[in-house]
């Protein structure tokens, strides 16, 4: 798994407005949304903050830079095994709204037996690391715990990409280096077993 994929949505209170339209999101209030991947450590490995259009989802998948590697066929090379199954390429753990892409592991909507239990579970746990790393972010710093009333979206972007430096960094310095690694298999891929 590379990483889990969400979206958050800064609310944008001094939003121009001549800019009005392209910043709304479903539920008609203006927004930035940040799309985020990030680890099980809520390390932020991709950023994409800036979507014009209507703001959804799907709409802010097919203007990211999140899968431009792979459609150009320059993905990690990434070798795992499930079920016997040999696969190459990494996958992201998303919601049900993302497509049915391979490169997407959805989460277990109705889990039935025990083994899908568990692993449903996992995927839960894995999944909210990126919404931790939404909610640390806001818990961390001010700026953008609350709607913003600037009105100039570079500084809002960088306003954004600094508190993500910053909270890669903090999580950087946490790491215990010294600590001996202890590889795990992946409870992931022993519950589909």
């Amino acid at each position: 798994m590379i990483g889990s994929i969400d979206y958050m949505h800064w609310l944008w209170k001094n939003c121009p407005t001549t800019w009005q339209r392209d910043y709304g999101n479903r539920k008609g209030q203006k927004s930035i949304i940040l799309e985020a991947v990030a680890g099980f450590d809520t390390w932020v490995w991709h950023v994409f903050f800036r979507v014009v259009e209507s703001q959804n989802d799907l709409n802010v998948l097919g203007q990211s830079l999140v899968f431009s590697d792979v459609l150009r066929g320059e993905a990690p090379n990434i070798t795992y095994e499930i079920n016997n199954i040999v696969y190459q390429n990494g996958y992201y753990l998303a919601d049900g709204i993302y497509p049915r892409w391979t490169t997407f592991m959805k989460l277990l909507p109705h889990p039935q037996s025990q083994k899908q239990k568990v692993f449903a579970a996992y995927q839960r746990g894995y999944k909210k690391k990126v919404e931790r790393c939404f909610g640390i972010l806001q818990a961390r710093w001010a700026i953008i715990r609350g709607a913003t009333r600037l009105f100039d979206e570079e500084v809002l972007r960088s306003i954004m990409m600094t508190c993500i430096i910053l909270r890669n960094m903090i999580v950087e310095d946490e790491y215990d280096y010294d600590v001996d690694e202890v590889y795990e298999q992946d409870p992931m891929s022993t519950a589909l077993t």
